[in-house]
């Protein structure tokens, strides 16, 4: 039986305290932990291993895009995590969550879909566009 390894996120560089609202994106490297709110999208740097962790105070309004996420807090958006989502009992998603790992708390809500991806950058389902020969087809008609 093989031990599944022990995550270890990487040391907290940046810290958006509790009442700090930040508008506009916002990319990082290494460990970001938030207990405000971010007004925009979070982009972790490719490859950096970068972590976002989401503590019950915070909140992120846009998308999120990382390494790594361990959630506690509120995303409205999507979620783009490359590696793993840590959604722990306080955590609320709007949005979908990609993901290749997931661990979920008891309490833990996503309102949307939850899209296992082994891919880097996830495809997005699209509209092909089926609806609109059926509407004109009846306009003419």
């Amino acid at each position: 039986m093989s031990r599944i390894k022990r995550f270890k996120p990487p040391k907290v560089t940046t810290v958006v305290g509790q009442g700090t609202v930040i508008t506009g994106d916002v990319e990082f490297s290494g460990g970001l932990h938030l207990d405000g709110a971010i007004k925009g999208n979070v982009n972790g740097v490719a490859d950096s291993n970068a972590t976002l962790t989401i503590s019950e105070l915070g909140r992120v309004e846009g998308d999120v895009h990382v390494e790594n996420l361990i959630l506690n807090g509120v995303v409205v958006g999507d979620v783009y995590a490359n590696e793993r989502a840590e959604l722990a009992a306080n955590a609320r998603v709007t949005g979908t969550v990609y993901y290749r790992l997931l661990e979920m708390a008891m309490g833990a809500e996503v309102n949307g879909k939850l899209v296992h991806s082994e891919e880097q950058e996830p495809r997005k389902l699209e509209y092909d566009g089926g609806g609109e020969q059926a509407e004109t087809a009846t306009d003419a008609g």
